[in-house]
């Protein structure tokens, strides 16, 4: 069972431009993890950073953006086909990732897990958009390929964490998944959660998925996922009152990461340790209210910035002031 208890973690994503202090920050948490640096460079922006070989998408440095060709997908799958039965062909380079060999490089001992991310598919998929502006998810083919190609990524990143720790992850940053259960997305809430399904069903590993927005939380509390890490500071609220969901959820040892902090700078001026420790219990008061106690919620907890933040104006200073919140909260309700 995967350890809980307030444990604290935090997402891949992280403002800073100087590659030692983000992997110091990084590694200052319970379940540290390599970090994405989209300010230092573009190809570590996160749809960047995982485009690479995928066929048919174009990523432009000069002007910032990614782009999907059906005609060069079509000249590109053959050799992409080939390609995807040998294991180092997904690999991270050192130019979409400055950080992930340095990682790997740290004495991760210590620690009780580690974690990797990738952009999740559906988020991948509804991004990058054809020549038409259509979201390349909404092609079949495509969608499939779009599958296939994350699943080795994942695949690949989990045995090279796997090599330096005995207990990693890679979890799913899944900003998409909000927007696929509403009416306005083409590609079908009923196929998407059938073909989202089957891919969790491949990943190696316990399977983990990060979101800061307000899905269909019944759906990925159902979904074959052993960590659902929710920003419970702005959707805390809505969440709890999935009660049946959450129940069970709990109940087959799984974890919640709650993403208490805020990282947005005129959120987190006006927030302390305190007040923030006291949302959190009102939510797991609700919890308590509908037949769920105490222990089980703490047991099966992390705590965590409640979403990655790059538009702030102060640089580094409000995420390093949310993670000295979060240890600060971590350490009073471990003792409580």
């Amino acid at each position: 069972m995967l350890p809980g208890k307030a444990l604290t973690t935090a997402m891949g994503i992280l403002p800073h431009t100087n590659l030692q202090e983000a992997q110091k920050l990084a590694l200052s948490l319970d379940i540290p993890f390599w970090p994405q640096l989209p300010r230092f460079r573009f190809k570590e922006d996160m749809y960047a950073q995982f485009a690479e070989h995928f066929p048919g998408i174009k990523v432009d440095e000069e002007k910032q953006s990614l782009h999907f060709s059906h005609e060069r997908f079509a000249e590109e799958l053959d050799e992409y086909l080939e390609a995807s039965v040998i294991p180092d062909h997904f690999a991270l380079s050192e130019e979409s990732s400055a950080a992930f060999s340095g990682f790997l490089e740290q004495d991760l001992s210590a620690y009780k897990m580690v974690h990797g991310q990738t952009v999740g598919p559906i988020s991948f998929g509804l991004k990058i958009c054809d020549e038409e502006r259509k979201p390349m998810i909404y092609n079949d083919f495509v969608r499939e390929i779009l599958y296939d190609f994350l699943g080795h990524k994942i695949s690949w990143q989990y045995h090279q964490l796997k090599k330096v720790h005995p207990n990693p992850f890679v979890w799913l940053d899944e900003p998409g998944l909000e927007m696929i259960f509403n009416s306005l997305s083409a590609y079908t809430s009923e196929v998407a959660q059938v073909e989202y399904r089957a891919f969790l069903s491949k990943l190696p590993g316990p399977k983990g998925i990060h979101l800061c927005g307000n899905p269909d939380w019944a759906f990925l509390l159902n979904a074959d996922i052993d960590i659902l890490s929710v920003d419970a500071f702005s959707w805390g609220h809505i969440f709890v009152r999935y009660i049946d969901e959450v129940k069970e959820f709990l109940r087959r040892g799984k974890i919640i990461s709650w993403g208490i902090i805020p990282t947005l700078t005129s959120e987190l001026n006006s927030e302390t340790a305190e007040s923030l420790t006291a949302r959190l219990h009102e939510l797991w008061k609700f919890l308590n209210q509908h037949g769920l106690d105490d222990d089980l919620i703490f047991d099966r907890a992390w705590l965590a910035p409640s979403r990655c933040c790059l538009i702030n104006g102060d640089g580094t200073i409000s995420i390093d002031q949310a993670f000295a919140l979060l240890k600060t909260i971590s350490c009073n309700i471990q003792n409580i």
